[in-house]
């Protein structure tokens, strides 16, 4: 069985901050289309990731920008941990699984804060929120060593957001288990693919008339069947299949990835897995 995991609704107060108000008791979403209201607390947004199934939910959380002071930042985390027990008493179903989300931006010991009223509530999950959304790249792998390093090790760590290849391999180092990232498919729509020596941006005129696959070492069904040639001509040409065979091929390899890492904890050789991706980043 494929797993669903969901999102609670939270990162849309970051996303969408012109267009809702925080309360005490939820959030209120103002339509792009016809400006009418929509209320999103707790309680309901369990009960609509009960409703399609999920088996991962995530608490309703407030994801606040990494610019915000610290006395904001703490405001903050103080209105998730209430949301979380609220989300929490809200559950009906025992078959899946809801995991608490450590906020406390850029703040060690609002991480450290958060981490532990997540863990005294007592969750199936531990998520990572609030990074990736602007801060420096060393300062999110820190925030996540530290972060991941407070919570139970028995229990799923998820670092949210966190997508590039070499993000995935430092953040498993670390500690954490899963993630979740746009990447894939964002970076597919706009011609940007993953390859095992690296990345390949497939709009590019040198593989006008290459015949090579996107990449020799995957086994994908656009790679087993298609030239980079013909998918560049695809993308050029705006055809939608392009962006699915690209897409296809970038799921692929971060399952793949994923997959990797896995192998490699298990034989011994995860530092040599990131030193790979690491030389990668810097070609």
């Amino acid at each position: 069985k494929n797993s669903i995991a969901t999102d609670s609704g939270g990162y849309q107060v970051l996303s969408l901050s012109k267009k809702r108000k925080i309360k005490e008791d939820g959030i209120v979403f103002q339509s792009h289309l016809d400006g009418s209201e929509h209320f999103l607390t707790p309680k309901l947004s369990i009960e609509i990731q009960e409703h399609v199934g999920s088996d991962i939910m995530m608490c309703l959380d407030e994801c606040p920008p990494y610019s915000d002071d610290y006395k904001s930042i703490d405001k903050s985390l103080e209105l998730t941990t209430r949301w979380a027990k609220l989300c929490k008493e809200s559950r009906t179903r025992d078959d899946n699984a809801l995991f608490g989300i450590v906020q406390g931006g850029v703040f060690t010991d609002l991480r450290k804060k958060s981490a532990e009223q997540l863990m005294e509530i007592d969750f199936d999950g531990y998520s990572i929120g609030g990074l990736g959304i602007g801060e420096d790249p060393e300062k999110t792998h820190d925030l996540i060593d530290h972060t991941a390093a407070l919570l139970p090790q028995d229990k799923t760590r998820y670092a949210m957001g966190i997508g590039n290849p070499i993000d995935i391999v430092r953040a498993a180092a670390g500690g954490v288990d899963l993630f979740d990232c746009v990447i894939p498919t964002r970076n597919a729509r706009n011609g940007t693919l993953f390859t095992n020596t690296g990345k390949l941006v497939i709009k590019n005129a040198q593989f006008t008339n290459d015949s090579d696959p996107i990449d020799k070492d995957c086994g994908c069904y656009t790679c087993k069947n298609y030239s980079r040639a013909y998918v560049r001509h695809l993308y050029i040409c705006k055809e939608i299949l392009a962006i699915r065979l690209l897409t296809m091929h970038n799921l692929n390899f971060f399952g793949n990835l994923m997959k990797s890492i896995r192998s490699s904890l298990e034989d011994g050789n995860f530092f040599k897995l990131i030193k790979k991706y690491e030389s990668m980043e810097v070609n």
